[in-house]
């Protein structure tokens, strides 16, 4: 079995001169770590949190929502990659192993 590591940010960081930098603005919001394996699902993004940050230790499929099931013909990451995506606060994640 393997992690995935969540990292919500309320808004993208800025560079000294006030551009955007495609990065969460840190420090993060809420850090939560799920086990994957069979079907599982994070807790709540923050009333905050407009972007997450998601480290796969190992292959796995993705699906956001209120009430998402992840399944292997969904967004797929590849083992150690790591991506981030604009969500909806209250929204949660749902992931599972691809083999």
């Amino acid at each position: 079995m393997a992690d995935i590591f969540i990292s919500e940010y309320k808004q993208l960081a800025r560079d000294a001169d006030g551009n955007v930098i495609p990065v969460g603005k840190e420090p993060a919001i809420v850090e939560q770590t799920l086990l994957i394996g069979g079907e599982t699902d994070s807790a709540a993004f923050n009333e905050l949190t407009t972007l997450v940050r998601i480290h796969a230790e190992a292959a796995c499929c993705l699906l956001f929502g209120t009430a998402p099931t992840a399944a292997i013909t969904k967004k797929r990451m590849g083992a150690g990659a790591t991506e981030y995506f604009g969500v909806i606060a209250g929204h949660k994640v749902s992931v599972i192993l691809d083999a």
